[in-house]
């Protein structure tokens, strides 16, 4: 299957919920340094490449890869500038012509490759130098943190990334699997930090609205999603869940993952 959040409005989307502080801090925390030839891998509309080529300023460069002609499209018209390239690559096919790299970053890619995430993560890996860095990060219990569902809508919600998993390649707690990936090829210094993601409480902003009533949207048409529970289909599980994420009682939240790596110099 393509990519499961194939839709007109992705690059929006993902270019809406991209915070550049938090960015900015988990690019610190990894060890990003100016002076760094930085990839990012999976790089989606070009904002975080953005954010990390001004971290590594004076003097270094990014090179934002990604698989979609339309969203490199719209990463080099809004994101564009110099010292940054962007790359449509399928990144599941070997790299090398990309060079190597100081500083790889994989953010909320391989949560849409279960079954061949530490696959891809090896062909990623062989484009870090020897003594770079390598930054996995990525969701744990990927959209299941909810307080406050009625029982059918957490039943539903389960049932639908259930569904995803099976039929679309999704994995729901890709976070968890990703210090051992490092640990398995050999990596050094590795760290792990934990976070909370999504925090969502209170007053409901406009770009927490749009980002998961997109996901409800888009993901369980893509795998033909039967809501046996709901009489009136998709539109009456729509209603509920806008019900319930419009309410400022809701409590939502993601813990988020970000492990770091250091490619054996030898």
């Amino acid at each position: 299957m393509d990519y499961l959040m194939e839709n007109e409005e992705e690059a929006l989307r993902l270019e809406a919920k991209t915070d550049v502080v938090v960015v900015e801090q988990q690019a610190r925390w990894a060890g990003i340094q100016p002076g760094m030839r930085v990839a990012d891998i999976g790089c989606g509309p070009g904002k975080t490449t953005s954010v990390l080529h001004a971290l590594v300023q004076p003097g270094g460069t990014a090179v934002g890869v990604d698989g979609s002609e339309r969203r490199i499209a719209h990463a080099r018209k809004n994101f564009g500038a110099e010292g940054i390239e962007f790359v449509q690559k399928d990144i599941l096919n070997p790299l090398d012509d990309l060079g190597v790299f100081d500083f790889v970053w994989v953010r909320f890619f391989l949560e849409y490759y279960r079954s061949n995430a530490l696959a891809i993560v090896c062909n990623i890996a062989e484009r870090v130098k020897p003594g770079g860095i390598l930054c996995l990060i990525d969701l744990d219990y990927n959209c299941l943190s909810h307080y406050g569902l009625s029982p059918r809508l957490e039943r539903t919600v389960f049932a639908i990334i259930k569904a995803l998993e099976e039929n679309a390649n999704f994995d729901p707690y890709m976070g968890r699997k990703l210090y051992s990936f490092l640990y398995d090829m050999g990596f050094q210094d590795i760290g792990v930090s934990v976070a909370a993601h999504h925090l969502i409480y209170g007053t409901l902003r406009e770009t927490d609205a749009f980002n998961w009533l997109k996901k409800i949207e888009v993901a369980p048409k893509r795998i033909d999603f039967i809501f046996e529970e709901y009489e009136g289909g998709y539109e009456e599980f729509r209603e509920e869940f806008d019900r319930f994420f419009s309410s400022p009682r809701r409590f939502t939240y993601t813990p988020v993952i970000a492990c770091r790596g250091r490619k054996p110099a030898d």
